[in-house]
């Protein structure tokens, strides 16, 4: 049974399955989002000595015991979003085909743990993914490349999963890192994205004077009329040291 309510869409395709567990690696745990019917799971075993499936659904977290005997597999009936990744036991890896309506605080639950995973492959959005990596920049895109290094894997079409969802779908693989700008460097782009298609120094007139956030936009000799997605992290960090470090 299918719980459209999740955003459930279940892949099958044993080689794609299997080169989702290889991009994840090798070794002792992964910790797995949503494993569903254990599809993926069967590939991970193949990888890793352990699995700890963290699932939703519980009338699916009940049944996947049943289906890897003998396996070192812990099932957690729970939302991914609420649990706890700082008692895994490292270095683990997660990977998971994940719903596309949370994305964003999927891959935020990852990168912001405190016990980050060596790797994580999540099969998302096509669209998505691409946005992630290109260089016109999101808040999304940006937290990524704060806080990993993100490489686009194989792109999965919609016609692979039962039921197929309205869009394809795209491996993305992240390694996690230290964050490249601090936390308060990213509390200055979460203001600057505030309104994604108003100029920056509007948007940042919330925080310091229009006059004064032109003026350092002049002297770092960024464009005056320059929207949130035009920026990287270097120059955020730039703003941000111009506007609180004189």
């Amino acid at each position: 049974m299918v719980d459209k309510s999740l955003g459930q869409h279940w892949l099958y395709n044993r080689a794609i399955l299997n080169e989702i567990a290889t991009l994840a690696g090798e070794g002792p745990l992964c910790v797995e989002i949503g494993p569903g019917l254990g599809t993926l799971t069967a590939s991970l075993f193949k990888r890793f000595e352990k699995v700890i499936a963290v699932e939703f659904d519980a009338n699916l977290a009940s049944k996947l015991p049943g289906s890897f005997p003998g396996k070192n597999l812990e099932v957690v009936n729970q939302d991914f979003l609420k649990y706890e990744l700082e008692n895994v036991p490292s270095p683990y890896a997660v990977a998971g085909n994940i719903p596309y309506y949370i994305t964003s605080p999927i891959i935020n639950h990852i990168l912001e743990s405190k016990n980050l995973p060596e790797k994580a492959v999540l099969l998302i959005q096509k669209e998505v993914a691409e946005r992630i990596v290109d260089t016109r920049e999101t808040l999304l895109s940006l937290r990524c490349k704060n806080r990993a290094e993100v490489e686009l894997g194989p792109v999965v079409v919609a016609s692979e999963f039962t039921p197929p969802p309205k869009v394809d779908s795209q491996v993305i693989v992240m390694t996690p890192h230290k964050p490249i700008v601090s936390d308060e460097v990213f509390k200055l782009i979460e203001a600057g994205f505030s309104s994604p298609r108003k100029k920056v120094v509007k948007n940042l007139a919330s925080i310091k004077p229009r006059d004064e956030v032109k003026d350092v936009f002049l002297k770092l000799k960024l464009n005056v009329d320059a929207r949130p997605g035009d920026l990287h992290l270097a120059d955020w960090q730039k703003i941000h040291d111009k506007l609180f470090n004189k």
